[in-house]
């Protein structure tokens, strides 16, 4: 569907501007999609921003979520996709490549929600992940690949009527690239769906920055527990990688819901040395309240708005009407983590839906003793 990593990739594949957008698939479900995550590690804030392009559907857009205190603060953009070229832009979100695949700016401009962000990135990039693949009634639902580096970020933000200085020295975070196959815009005809649910969705990616090299975890597992995606990765700033092995993840719930407090991964070295990193999850982000992703109610990512759309919406978290709904579905969290003595901190991203046997969840209304 790619090909190799390179200078260009920073920008959406197919890079030569067309009247008509043509990708690999026909399906209506093609996206290519950047995110960015930035974690104050000295404070509560959290944000999470993305643009996407959905070639099939002619649409493209982008959002940016800041949680402060109990408060989730979303902007969103989205028009019409003519053509596909180097503009990374929509509305008043842009994002500018400064050193591909090291360094871009990331800028936000909207009354309720404003930052000008640069990320640099804190080593190579040096593989892609593994594919995800999700299956469901003979079909792809999902059939996605993505790279992820660790970084810093400098710059401003505005955010419920405050500005942040925004210090590369305590604020870290994530970006990464998706493209492939995933639910995107107005809903498929429920069919064959409606009458055999998915049984379950288990989700767990951390990506983590410590002082001299990075370790990124990504595991998918199926209702009985089978994995069908395995990557754990140390990357040394310099470049240089190491397998990780199968991890064993222990994780801690929060009583009566299905939202995560800690982590532990049992990870191997390739020499056969054990390597532990134990996350404890701090701020969140909901990905569902706002952000568009899966079982969002407010907004979907690729549903056409019409043209030079502009919405801001803010979220009460402790408003029962939101609060019920945040446990099932994918949330981020800020990841303050410890590795062989190692301080470190990232991003700790979980979504348990539905049966998981491992952890003793019988169905979808299963929560945590």
């Amino acid at each position: 569907m790619r090909p190799t990593i390179g200078p260009l990739d920073e920008y959406p594949i197919h890079q030569t501007p067309q009247p008509m957008a043509r990708v690999a698939s026909s399906d209506k479900n093609f996206y290519d999609r950047s995110y960015y995550n930035a974690i104050d590690t000295t404070g509560d804030l959290m944000l999470i921003t993305g643009f996407g392009v959905y070639p099939n559907l002619g649409v493209k857009d982008a959002f940016a979520t800041v949680r402060r205190g109990n408060a989730q603060h979303t902007v969103r953009f989205s028009d019409a996709l003519d053509q596909r070229g180097l503009d990374l832009a929509v509305g008043g979100y842009r994002i500018e490549v400064i050193e591909p695949l090291h360094k871009l700016r990331v800028v936000c401009e909207h009354e309720d929600l404003s930052f000008d962000m640069t990320w640099e990135g804190s080593h190579p990039v040096v593989q892609e992940e593994p594919h995800t693949i999700i299956t469901g009634m003979n079909k792809a639902m999902i059939d996605a690949q993505r790279f992820a580096q660790v970084g810093t970020w400098s710059g401003t933000l505005h955010v419920d009527n405050t500005d942040f200085a925004i210090d590369p020295g305590a604020w870290v975070g994530t970006r990464d690239r998706s493209w492939g196959i995933r639910p995107v815009g107005d809903a498929d005809p429920a069919g064959r769906v409606a009458a055999e649910p998915s049984e379950g969705f288990w989700w767990l990616y951390v990506p983590l920055r410590f002082d001299d090299y990075s370790i990124i975890v990504i595991v998918q597992e199926e209702p009985n527990g089978f994995r069908t995606l395995n990557d754990a990765t140390r990357i040394w700033h310099d470049g240089r990688i190491e397998q990780l092995g199968w991890p064993r993840v222990h994780l801690t719930y929060r009583s009566g819901t299905r939202i995560p407090t800690a982590l532990r991964l049992e990870l191997m070295t390739p020499d056969g040395k054990p390597l532990e990193v134990e996350v404890e999850a701090g701020t969140n982000i909901a990905l569902h309240v706002g952000c568009g992703y899966g079982g969002d109610p407010d907004w979907v990512h690729g549903q056409w708005k019409g043209r030079d759309f502009a919405q801001s919406q803010s979220y009460d978290l402790t408003d029962p009407a939101i609060a019920g709904r945040v446990p099932f579905g994918v949330i981020d969290h800020v990841g303050k983590a410890r590795c062989n003595g190692d301080q470190g901190w990232g991003l700790f991203e979980h979504g348990s839906l539905g049966r998981h046997d491992p952890t003793g969840f019988a169905d979808w209304g299963s929560v945590a003793p």
